[in-house]
């Protein structure tokens, strides 16, 4: 019989204690404080690369932070750093010491593809079609959208439903983007409530459907690839960018070019790439991927692996409120004799604001304050600091957490769900105390 290979977070999500004796070659006492003893707490200790002082409240069956795997850049015009994870359809994420910036950089944002881009865009001929349950239909140029409509610019962060699924176990189906699928650039374009106030909203309007010129991964004609939507109310909120400019120049080809929707706050895929049309619906819009269990989560939580029937998924809105560390980057090795750290990162909460960002350094026990700095404008995430000092030398983790307008937190591990949406656990890094 050939053997086969396990991932280490499905040994530890189906067994802790037997994935510290696989791993380290001791039983844990999976205690309250998962406290490590004896050869155990060794082997632990010289597999992350130093003594842990904080090791009594270490979680049982916790995966060190130092094991976190990294994948390798890849080329791409334009892009600089990012990780493949699919090529057909590309979608690639960039790692998080790479987004420093406030304003992520054109080419640092990630890239989510569902179909194939379209190719020799000319962008005096795009036109953006208005239909629907509307007064009047629209056609609109690029040229017509900056001539006619206010034009704004706003710093909007954008991420993936999908962002942290490879921390689901049992693994759920679909790009396994770690943290990277997340990008807060600066776009330039007009407010969507705009256009849809010229072409007149009729009060029967229910939902937005979104469509693009992306071709289906397949390659049969007239086939999605992806057409979702947002409820009118979303629809109408004046945060939302109908844009043409990324950071002052054109779009990245791979982030929309030359028209795409931004819809902070909610699953990137509302915010549709090569933009052609929106159809003003009576009804909840049922193009590509709107039906669940495409980003639909279960009503109520359910257990691991579980099979749910469609009737009891429910459409993702508002995404949850999550941070990153982006300074430094996981596994740095820190002189004892240099104090103290500095560590640095970015908060967001979908349609709400962040509250606070707290760390810790003794695996939760105790949490500090963050600094935290204002959005500069809605729908933007937001730049959060703190400086860290470690008693002794030894192998330590920096953990982050940040708590919404509304008093909602980031949880340690959230529950599962099928296609692994929402994973908003608290981010973790590696750090090495010690002169090299």
């Amino acid at each position: 019989m050939s053997r086969v290979e396990r991932g280490l977070f499905e040994l530890y999500a189906e067994n802790p204690e037997r994935g510290d004796l696989a791993v380290f070659g001791r039983r844990s006492a999976l205690s309250r404080r998962g406290f490590l003893k004896n050869a155990g707490l060794t082997a632990m200790a010289a597999a992350v690369g130093g003594w842990i002082p904080f090791h009594r409240h270490m979680p049982a069956g916790l995966i060190p932070a130092a094991f976190a795997e990294t994948g390798e850049p890849f080329e791409i015009a334009g892009k600089s750093g990012l990780v493949l994870l699919n090529d057909r359809p590309l979608n690639a994420e960039t790692p998080p010491h790479l987004l420093t910036d406030l304003v992520t950089p054109r080419e640092r944002h990630f890239i989510r593809n569902n179909g194939i881009p379209p190719t020799d865009v000319d962008v005096g001929a795009w036109r953006l079609r208005i239909t629907g349950a509307v007064e009047r239909e629209l056609v609109l140029s690029i040229a017509d959208l900056k001539r006619e409509f206010e034009v704004v610019e706003a710093a909007l962060q954008l991420e993936c439903g999908g962002n942290g699924r490879a921390s689901f176990n049992p693994p759920a189906s679909g790009n396994q983007w770690t943290l990277g699928a997340i990008g807060n650039s600066r776009w330039t374009g007009v407010r969507l409530v705009d256009v849809l106030e010229r072409a007149g909203v009729k009060p029967e309007a229910v939902y937005t459907g979104h469509l693009g010129a992306d071709a289906h991964i397949s390659g049969v004609p007239d086939k999605q690839s992806l057409s979702r939507g947002v409820p009118i109310e979303k629809a109408l909120d004046p945060n939302n960018l109908i844009a043409f400019e990324q950071n002052g120049e054109a779009i990245h080809p791979h982030n929309g070019a030359p028209l795409r929707l931004v819809v902070p706050g909610w699953p990137g895929s509302c915010s549709q790439k090569w933009l052609t049309q929106i159809h003003v619906a009576t009804e909840k819009w049922t193009g590509a991927k709107m039906a669940p269990p495409s980003y639909s989560v279960p009503r109520q939580p359910v257990v691991p692996g579980s099979k749910v029937e469609k009737a009891d998924f429910v459409t993702i809105g508002s995404m949850p409120v999550k941070s990153m560390i982006t300074t430094p980057k996981n596994g740095v090795r820190y002189a004892s004799s240099v104090s103290p750290l500095r560590v640095a990162g970015h908060a967001w909460a979908g349609d709400r604001s962040v509250a606070c960002v707290e760390t810790s350094i003794d695996f939760g026990a105790s949490w500090q304050p963050a600094a935290l700095d204002e959005a500069p404008n809605p729908g933007s995430w937001q730049a959060w600091r703190t400086e860290l000092r470690f008693p002794s030398q030894g192998y330590f983790e920096v953990w982050a957490r940040a708590t919404d307008s509304a008093g909602e937190r980031q949880p340690m591990v959230v529950a599962w769900n099928p296609k692994g949406y929402l994973n908003n656990a608290l981010h973790r890094i590696a750090v090495l105390v010690g002169d090299a």
